[in-house]
């Protein structure tokens, strides 16, 4: 009996495929499994490499996203992983399939984009390739970074001791999706429709020109301290935790009060008369950074601007679970964004 991709989900069918996957170079030190591959090539640096492909119709509607802020934002989603890695992103190739509804200056404007991110985060744009698509734009786009040897992040050094820590907020980016598609529904067949995005510019930013945290990663360093495990924050808190916890072999304790959340982010959830917390927790497409440090770190990652310390990790056997502003163990389940 054959089995549905569903019900594999993304990260089950990439288990699947790459299960007892062989490798034959010595210079490959880390294959599927974290934000980015890792390679050694004798020199005082180690290799990054990962990529990312968006869909049209899948990850970005063209209705409200304007194709430089899609140039932009592909660059961006790949430089996360670099920095999630710990490392430094160098240069990025770009590839992509064009129905003929696009024309030269549509491409013009998606590369400007791109263009944009890459010099704001002084990555080199060194090639890719072109070709016709059926299905409306596709882009796939793979970066290359770098780390000093000793210092490349994995998801799987975390102890079940250490401090559970995130930068910046979380669910704004989820919520200025739903500014997006209410306002979608509500210009539908008008065409004198003004969208009314008052107050909720954070959320519209978020959610179109996200930033990779460069900052978060240069600080860290500043200080003196190398996280034992990191990820970004793209498809949901609650993912991200499982995530760093499988690879790991901990569970994870989180505290629902510590979660950071933008007054933007619980003004629109309460309009939407959605779950604030439940928006932040698997929302997605945040794009901050979720590490781990020692509990000896304690007092000097607290004093990081932009970072919260939100939790701990715990024995495996423990399980994943948040912890309710009434004391009560809530199972973190992997309910953010599913592309299968």
């Amino acid at each position: 009996m054959e089995t549905e991709i569903s019900q594999l989900g993304e990260f089950g069918l990439i288990d699947r495929l790459t299960e007892n996957m062989p490798l034959f170079n010595a210079s490959t030190l880390t294959a599927v499994g974290d934000d980015a591959a890792v390679m050694d090539y004798g020199a005082d640096k180690e290799v990054l490499v990962s990529t990312d492909m968006l869909l049209e119709g899948v990850h970005f509607d063209l209705t409200y996203m304007p194709l430089k802020h899609l140039g932009y934002k592909s660059a961006i989603v790949n430089f996360s992983d670099i920095y999630a890695m710990n490392g430094t992103p160098r240069q990025l190739v770009v590839g992509l399939g064009i129905s003929k509804r696009f024309t030269v200056e549509h491409m013009e404007a998606l590369y400007a984009g791109l263009r944009t991110a890459c010099e704001a985060y002084g990555v080199d744009l060194v090639g890719g390739d072109t070709t016709a698509s059926r299905a409306g734009l596709v882009i796939a786009a793979t970066v290359i970074g770098d780390a000093p040897k000793d210092t490349v992040v994995r998801r799987s050094g975390a102890k079940p001791t250490d401090l559970i820590c995130v930068s910046g907020d979380l669910g704004a980016a989820y919520m200025g999706l739903q500014v997006l598609e209410r306002e979608k529904v509500a210009s539908a067949n008008d065409r004198e429709f003004t969208p009314d995005f008052a107050g909720k510019e954070y959320l519209i930013e978020r959610q179109l020109k996200p930033e990779a945290r460069r900052d978060i990663v240069m600080e860290l360093a500043e200080a003196g301290i190398l996280p034992t495990s990191m990820i970004d924050v793209s498809d949901g808190l609650s993912s991200e935790l499982i995530h760093l916890c499988k690879a790991s072999k901990t569970g994870c304790r989180v505290y629902e009060d510590r979660i950071p959340i933008d007054y933007q982010t619980a003004v629109m959830a309460e309009e939407l008369n959605m779950n604030l917390v439940t928006a932040a927790m698997n929302g997605g497409e945040d794009y901050e950074l979720l590490f781990t440090v020692p509990l000896t770190a304690h007092e000097a990652v607290s004093k990081l601007k932009g970072v919260r310390v939100i939790g701990h990790m715990s024995p495996e056997e423990q399980g994943c679970a948040m912890i309710g502003r009434n004391g009560e163990e809530i199972e973190l389940r992997a309910q953010g964004f599913q592309h299968m």
